[in-house]
């Protein structure tokens, strides 16, 4: 009955499928599925497998990493199973009710067992939102939010307990090596983490992370973990390289002899550890049980031609631990990766424009093209490419460059430097000074309104007590770029270093929205003057919005951006990479330790496997760093990233690309007889 739907898999596929299904033998399985390998639909068709073999799906306990994929696997375990026995493969699968995020998961089972330990079943589930709110009181309660130095706000006090706990580790580790800037305050962050238990406890809720801390906690005892632990035959993960050491503790309590436990994922792909994710669980995972796990490797991949893949197991086959395996296809291709040079950053957007413009020629739509980067800050320039030639795009992971608030701060500045009437700038730049609210700032406009000297008139004004301190250097700056003396672009040097200690006051992430703003200030080098890059910088219209960065809805076609880690699962035709050189990837705040350093590789590593067809590494011979100080800022020379030493450089072709030519002087203007355009624009409302 069931050679027809093994008989799509491949031998790899099937291999892993079948184990233990039909043996004696339900050891451990461990499942290395290369990228593009087919791994959903292994898993679902082991899920199938097993029901269709007489399986119990009520005692099948499968985890996935979102709802919507729990959704979509048991949608096709039923497919597969209805497919060999018709209308009874919906009755099976309606009965697969243990699917789900370990979150859930977690609660279902907490649900179940809240009497044996504690809890009143009743008890309600905080978001993420909530459980910072929470935070928020208790750390006003304790007198926390009026130190004299700042006290990290409610999201980082979350973000650091979380990290404790996911991680398993203590706060002090977590201190030094991921919030060294919060260090100063680990005992009352400890006494606040206390405080905000208890307040859990006594209001019957518990948050996003107590559902696998309870749950670990349960599955410790002894009295309970086997009562839980019986209840399922065959427990099987999704994404294992994705899951926390607090996750990895709940699996192996729920089977710690490894009977009927189906694990799946890529060491190579474990990009997460931001999120307390450790390769370590995948890498350790077979010597967790005698005998150790069973492991397959699915390395047929059905996405990329061979020439990518061969150049991807370049890279990480320099990985100093990994599971072995290549990535083979049979799509042949005789067109190898290209490594492409460009001189800088804005040779390197326009070769990305015009590369994209020119596959599209061919018939390669925009949505089926990518162009990936390390960081969010480095689509910066392209972004403005992209806007400044009216072409659409969509950007995931992270806010567009021209409309993350910063930027938009800076912008605004620039704006009213330039046009004091301009209200919508004006108040928006006001509410930058510690102390103005609304009110304060449609004051100042008021005073500044038909003033002869708009300067003078910010001098005259009488701020608030609170702002006294910072407004001399406000109307010092305003003075300085009103009187065009320094020139541009030191112009918008000068707004930047005015700027960033009110970044550094309102953003706890200041260092790496400095970043943005540098990279706006090396855009803005390439304009003549303040109003040439003013006018230039056009906005995608208002209505060209989505729930990540902008879809624009009135284009059906549009470019996709994406940081890497945003791209992860993804797949195009065409994809580009920035900013190929070392320093961005790997990036310099990922150099500390061996680990770090393995996981960038990694990057680059799922970057490169998100191509079909074509695959673009770009290196800027020059880019431009901050050093987070005034003064500190330079270009620096850049070199291939280290991920793509000589012995592997033949996998490649390596490409130079020429600097497009310099704009062309425009014509001299003609001599214009003034219109009033202004009256014939009012002139069409009476």
């Amino acid at each position: 009955m069931t050679a027809a739907h093994l008989a799509r898999l491949n031998d790899d596929q099937r291999r892993a499928v079948e184990f233990g299904v039909t043996t004696p033998e339900r050891g451990p399985l461990l499942v290395i599925a290369g990228a593009g390998s087919g791994k959903t639909n292994t898993l679902a068709h082991r899920v199938a497998h097993l029901i269709l073999n007489g399986a119990d799906p009520r005692r099948i306990l499968l985890m996935t990493f979102s709802r919507r994929a729990a959704s979509e696997m048991a949608k096709r375990v039923e497919r597969i199973a209805a497919g060999v026995m018709g209308s009874k493969g919906g009755v099976l699968t309606d009965a697969l009710a243990w699917s789900g995020t370990f979150h859930g998961i977690g609660a279902k089972i907490l649900r179940e067992h809240a009497q044996w330990i504690g809890l009143d079943p009743a008890f309600t589930i905080h978001d993420r939102e909530d459980s910072a709110d929470l935070m928020n009181l208790v750390r006003h309660e304790r007198g926390l939010s009026k130190k004299e130095s700042r006290f990290p706000a409610k999201g980082t006090c979350l973000a650091i307990y979380s990290r404790v706990v996911n991680a398993e580790t203590t706060l002090d580790e977590v201190l030094v090596k991921v919030f060294p800037w919060c260090a100063m305050w680990k005992d009352e962050l400890k006494a606040l983490f206390a405080a905000y238990v208890e307040a859990k406890q006594a209001q019957n809720v518990l948050d996003y992370d107590d559902l696998l801390l309870y749950w670990a906690y349960l599955m410790a005892e002894p009295s309970i973990s086997g009562e839980i632990a019986a209840r399922f035959d065959h427990v099987l993960v999704d994404e294992y390289q994705d899951t926390n050491r607090l996750q990895a503790s709940v699996l192996l309590g729920l089977k710690p002899k490894g009977e009927g436990l189906t694990v799946v994922g890529d060491d190579a792909q474990s990009i997460y550890s931001f999120r307390a994710a450790t390769v370590r669980n995948i890498l350790d995972f077979p010597g967790h049980f005698s005998p150790a796990a069973e492991i397959v490797t699915l390395e047929r991949n059905y996405r990329s031609t061979q020439p990518i893949l061969a150049a991807a197991n370049g890279v990480i086959g320099l990985a100093t631990e990994r599971f072995t395996k290549n990535l083979w296809t049979e799509r042949a291709s005789g067109d190898k990766p290209q490594l492409v040079t460009v001189r800088g950053e804005a040779e390197q957007a326009r070769y990305v424009v015009e590369t994209v413009l020119e596959a599209r020629e061919r018939g390669v739509a925009l949505k089926e093209q990518a162009v990936m980067f390390r960081a969010a800050h480095h689509s910066g320039p392209l972004e403005f490419e992209l806007t400044r030639r009216n072409i659409p795009f969509v950007k995931f992971g992270g806010l567009k460059f021209l409309d993350a608030a910063h930027v938009k701060d800076l912008l605004a500045v620039l704006r009213f430097v330039e046009n004091p009437r301009d209200r919508v700038a004006g108040f928006r730049v006001a509410q930058l000074l510690p102390g103005v609210g609304p009110g304060t700032a449609g004051k100042m406009l008021d005073a500044m309104t038909g003033a002869v000297d708009p300067v003078a008139a910010l001098v005259e004004f009488k701020p608030p007590q609170k702002t006294a301190a910072d407004w001399p250097a406000f109307v010092e700056m305003v003075g300085a770029l009103r009187g065009r003396g320094m020139g541009w672009p030191a112009e918008i040097e000068a707004v930047r270093n005015w700027y960033e200690p009110h970044l550094e006051r309102i953003h706890e992430d200041a260092t790496v929205r400095l970043a943005d703003l540098v990279q706006l200030e090396q855009i803005a080098a390439g304009f003549s003057s303040r109003e040439r890059f003013l006018t230039e910088l056009t906005l995608d219209p208002p209505d060209a919005t989505s729930g990540e960065a902008g879809v624009p809805l009135l284009d059906e076609d549009y470019l996709i951006l994406s940081t890497i880690h945003s791209a992860k699962g993804q797949e195009w035709k065409s994809v580009f990479v920035l900013n190929v050189v070392d320093g961005c990837m790997p990036i310099d705040l990922s150099t500390g330790t061996a680990e770090e350093i393995e996981e960038e590789r990694r990057l680059l590593y799922v970057a490169m496997t998100r191509a079909k067809d074509e695959l673009h590494l770009v290196m800027p011979q020059r880019f431009f760093v901050t050093q987070q100080t005034r003064g500190g800022d330079r270009h620096v020379y850049a070199t291939r990233t280290r991920f793509i030493p000589s012995a592997i450089i033949g996998l490649f072709q390596q490409v130079i690309w020429p600097p497009a030519p310099s704009e062309a002087p425009g014509a001299a203007a003609q001599p214009r007889v003034p219109v009033d355009i202004a009256a014939k624009m009012r002139g069409m409302w009476k």
